[in-house]
């Protein structure tokens, strides 16, 4: 089992860091570097790309933090409006990160006029590059612990601190899952994955990296919301047993097969012809 540490901030002269935001931050330049690369490498516009990626940041960022607010903790959020714009305080969701992303992009390919089979070939690009940024920024949920899981005597578990242990939350010796390490690992092994794979699946079909690296990321994230726990203070909603992070990932698996399946039905319609 992993020792259990906490790292929320450090100084820097006059300044205090903290190091769930330092480490979003460092994701997302990572993940935009590698975009830039790739699309130099795929003969596309890396200023283009840029661009998109600056309105799907900014979408993510409103989306996931409307719904943290609607989805996850709304009755706080009514009692106490003002707490809606302090971002500061923490609660952002992914799945309001991921819709409010897509959001953005369409947005910028409406306003560019862009059709899907201009876009698919530069959301294959950002795709990978998300894992990328997405299990380093994970790694600041990790260092605060952010995200508790059920307790489990797994090798990766994290034991809990004495102070949680006296105020009941775990027995002595006790240890629990952390879905932010967990996401920030299939976030590093969906990058390396779909990185090398890249050419060959780019060869096959404009829109493959995107569509399987999410699908993957879906069903893997869709079981790991079972270790989440739901016996803290503020642990998080649940709509018929399911988190609203499962609910998505459920629809996006959906969708997501669907539109392989009728592009593959409709690549085997134009050969034939």
């Amino acid at each position: 089992m992993l020792p259990y540490f906490q790292f929320h901030s450090f100084p820097l002269g006059p300044i205090t860091i903290q190091v769930w935001g330092l480490m979003v931050s460092l994701g997302i330049i990572a993940a935009v570097l590698l975009i830039t690369r790739l699309a130099k490498r795929q003969g596309l516009s890396a200023n283009f790309i840029l661009d998109l990626s600056m309105w799907a940041i900014v979408g993510g960022f409103i989306g996931a933090r409307l719904a943290h607010v609607l989805l996850y903790y709304p009755a706080f959020y009514l009692q106490y409006p003002a707490e809606i714009i302090k971002v500061w305080h923490g609660g952002l969701s992914s799945l309001g990160g991921f819709m409010g992303a897509l959001v953005g992009v369409l947005i910028f390919a409406q306003k560019k006029k862009l059709t899907w089979e201009k876009l698919l070939p530069y959301c294959d690009i950002a795709s990978v590059s998300l894992w990328l940024g997405w299990g380093i920024g994970r790694l600041g949920c990790f260092l605060i612990h952010d995200h508790p899981g059920t307790l489990s005597h797994f090798i990766l578990a994290v034991r809990c601190p004495d102070s949680a242990q006296s105020a009941g939350l775990c027995p002595a010796g006790g240890a629990r899952h952390d879905l932010g390490l967990y996401d920030s690992i299939v976030g590093f092994v969906l990058f390396i994955i779909f990185f090398l794979l890249f050419k060959r699946l780019t060869k096959l079909r404009a829109g493959l990296v995107a569509a399987y690296s999410w699908i993957s990321y879906a069903i893997t994230r869709f079981f790991l919301d079972f270790l989440r726990a739901s016996d803290l203070t503020g642990s998080d909603a649940r709509y018929a047993y399911l988190t609203p992070a499962q609910w998505g990932m459920a629809v996006l698996i959906l969708t997501l097969t669907g539109w392989i399946m009728y592009g593959s039905v409709k690549q085997i319609k134009v050969t034939k012809i």
